[in-house]
């Protein structure tokens, strides 16, 4: 295990993502009435990877080295490319943004599948977790929100899955020091999603509103910069079932968010499905915490 942090910064790091990351779905579900949807994701990172390297520099930071930023790249396709763009476009396909954070509620389950891979061994209360995951997924796809939208509902499955593959392999990668780590992967994920977009054939055909800017805005101040750093901070010292422990969190505020302000409707299914993931979610969580 790193070294133990500074408990202010890891409380802070928490909070950043239970809130910040919960209220993402409700902006990106706002910003893509503005934007092409991987534009939109593309603009988001590259703008905020760049800054955020611009000031590591500033202050003195090292460039990375060749390997690191391969390394970065890697995780950052996986975790921003894959996992932040499949959930962006499965928004733009109509899935409610609080469906689309219960979705991703299950990278916890898809995270201890995973460290298989590299011989982390599960207990039985994790197994007992996984399989109540996999039976709220199929409660979540009964809803009429995915219902209506099986593409949308494969992507947030693949996205997901993506996330939470980057986040257990980003431990065993040579990735460049703090917050270096995360602009190299902000800025590799929006370079790929950007020419995928072009590629793909999305186009401006109107100039943004006020609102697809603000919404943006916040995409790329706190959505990344701020808590994306949270997150890999998180990685660095706890184990990363730990670390996605936000999807306690993050539904339910996207979705009192999305009814709120968005006027989405959340059915009985979803609702099912929420208290059977969050369970899943908690169930897992618990033996992280007790490691720890």
């Amino acid at each position: 295990m790193p070294s133990r942090p500074v408990p202010a910064l890891l409380i802070g790091a928490f909070l950043a993502l239970y809130l910040v990351w919960g209220s993402t779905y409700l902006f990106i579900r706002i910003g893509i009435e503005s934007w092409p949807p991987l534009t939109m994701a593309g603009i988001r990172f590259l703008v905020a990877g760049a800054i955020l390297y611009g000031f590591l520099r500033l202050r003195g930071a090292p460039r990375p080295t060749a390997p690191q930023w391969r390394a970065g790249g890697l995780v950052g396709l996986l975790l921003l490319g894959l996992g932040n763009g499949g959930v962006t476009l499965a928004e733009h396909a109509g899935v409610a943004s609080g469906v689309a954070a219960l979705a991703v509620a299950t990278v916890p389950l898809f995270t201890l599948l995973f460290g298989l891979c590299w011989g982390q061994h599960n207990s039985r209360l994790e197994w007992a977790g996984i399989l109540l995951g996999l039976a709220g997924i199929g409660l979540l796809n009964m809803g009429s929100n995915l219902q209506g939208s099986p593409g949308g509902a494969a992507l947030l499955v693949f996205a997901a899955a993506a996330w939470a593959f980057g986040s257990v392999w980003s431990r065993r990668l040579p990735l460049p020091a703090g917050a270096m780590a995360s602009a190299v992967e902000m800025l590799i994920a929006g370079a790929a999603l950007l020419l995928v977009g072009l590629i793909s054939g999305e186009r401006m055909t109107a100039w943004p509103s006020l609102t697809g800017w603000l919404a943006l805005g916040y995409l790329v101040l706190f959505g990344s910069i701020l808590a994306f750093n949270a997150y890999m901070y998180l990685l660095k010292h706890v184990r990363p079932a730990a670390a996605t422990s936000y999807a306690y969190v993050n539904p339910v505020v996207a979705v009192l968010l999305g009814i709120g302000f968005a006027g989405e409707h959340i059915g009985a299914w979803e609702v099912l499905a929420m208290l059977v993931i969050i369970g899943a979610v908690v169930l897992i969580g618990v033996p992280q915490w007790r490691r720890r």
